[in-house]
């Protein structure tokens, strides 16, 4: 393990950390603007490593860098009938106990003057935009760099110019290897004189205007001479080639062989095309559909994971991964012998995309998740709406401690995927070397 490595981890991790801090910040800055009590900010999980009091908040970070919390007052409401400002005894059952013991903890924060200032009171849209702002700042993180790697940096693009790369000698499709034997005949590009720089720009007298343009014109040829225009140096020129069959493999399937075709023995030159964002859109749009479609099968391919842990099974590229993984991931980008350029490319798409999935996984109607409150907060709305167009007295706020016991389990389940998800990163982590 190189210094590039952990360099790489270290860079992932802080750039994760500055996105939890940002999506508590969504919450934290509605909060305060509708004018909840908020004792509380806090980036990581543990023990408290900085701190710093300013107003009624505590700003600080803890050493568990593995997600981050705002605490907000009078997030479960006091029983019905009960004095907001008072406790009460404790209640037989186990579950109920689980709840009234919560309630109890949640009113030991409320101090005099604070009953207008706890969370539960507010309107329930208010409290929607309180717990949406969190994935709300996800995706405009996500938005956000995906721009700077769309529009900023570009997409890896082929385009018909002779790559340095290119070799000279006709290598056979059987044949495993890369260098150029003194048996090998010139490929029909080198016979021609064409040379690495070299632009192709017609083919036969038909335009190219795309590596696909020029695949497609070569290999449908077959064998035989033809007119090829090329720019060099700035300067217009026709080469005459005599192009050779060749079985190569497919451009749609590159486990097919295509038998027979023409062949002319260069390699295109890849570049960084910048997009508009308009692509940018369109390229979120894709990869949410994805992100949806393996959260909708997130038990299934929890079950791949378990067998990719325990069993050696090949972890799913579609399937999910943890911080310990992703930040493996950011040691091999930045410890690969891909170019800076790239390397940071690849760094930002995997923040964009972890951005992304962080703010869609809130986003499920289930509590502890921000999706859980929401969803409360929209049936306070819904049930609000109902009595006033019923001419109903004002229901009660929604009491989302009722499915506390609900929250635990669940809260549960989320621990032992996610220590599932680092054991299955330590001993088979999905690779972006595969």
């Amino acid at each position: 393990m190189n210094w590039l490595y952990l360099a790489g981890i270290v860079v992932f991790l802080i750039g994760l950390m500055a996105s939890v801090a940002l999506h508590e910040l969504g919450h934290f800055v509605p909060a305060k603007i509708f004018g909840v009590r908020v004792p509380q900010y806090m980036v990581g999980f543990g023990s408290t490593a900085w701190s710093i009091r300013r107003g009624e908040t505590e700003y600080g970070i803890k050493w568990i860098p593995l997600g981050g919390y705002i605490r907000m007052i009078g997030m479960l409401p006091p029983r019905p009938g009960d004095d907001p400002t008072k406790l009460r005894g404790s209640s037989t059952g186990p579950f109920q106990g689980l709840i009234e013991t919560a309630r109890d903890a949640a009113q030991e924060e409320v101090r005099p003057g604070d009953e207008e200032r706890v969370f539960y009171r507010k309107k329930w849209w208010q409290k929607v935009i309180i717990m949406s702002g969190g994935p709300f700042m996800n995706f405009v993180l996500s938005f956000i760099l995906f721009s700077v790697l769309l529009v900023g940096i570009g997409l890896p693009a082929l385009t018909p110019v002779v790559s340095p790369q290119t070799n000279t000698c006709v290598i056979p499709i059987s044949e495993q290897r890369t260098d150029c034997r003194a048996s090998d005949q010139p490929t029909p590009a080198a016979k021609a004189g064409m040379k690495p720089g070299d632009r192709l720009v017609s083919f036969g007298g038909q335009k190219i205007a795309s590596w696909d343009d020029a695949t497609r014109l070569i290999r449908s040829h077959g064998a035989g001479p033809v007119a090829v225009g090329i720019v060099r140096d700035g300067k217009p020129m026709t080469l005459n080639v005599t192009l050779i069959a060749q079985d190569r493999p497919s451009p749609t399937d590159p486990k097919k062989i295509d038998k027979g075709v023409g062949f002319l023995g260069v390699m295109p030159t890849e570049v960084m095309e910048q997009q508009s964002l308009g692509v940018v859109v369109g390229y979120m749009g894709q990869l949410t559909g994805r992100v949806a479609d393996s959260l909708l099968n997130l038990p299934q391919k929890m079950v791949g994971v378990w067998h990719a842990a325990f069993s050696g099974d090949k972890r799913d590229p579609e399937g999910p991964v943890g911080v310990v993984g992703a930040g493996r991931m950011g040691g091999e980008i930045l410890s690969s012998d891909l170019s800076g350029e790239k390397k940071v490319a690849f760094l930002v798409n995997l923040l964009a995309g972890f951005n992304l999935a962080i703010g869609m996984f809130n986003l499920i109607p289930l509590l502890p998740l921000d999706g859980g409150h929401i969803a409360g907060g929209l049936w306070e709305g819904l049930k609000r709406a109902y009595a006033r167009v019923t001419r109903r007295p004002e229901p009660a706020y929604v009491d989302i401690a009722k499915v506390l016991p609900l929250t635990y389990a669940l809260a549960f389940v989320m621990i032992i995927m996610a220590g599932l998800l680092v054991y299955a990163d330590l001993i088979n982590p999905l690779t972006l070397t595969g």
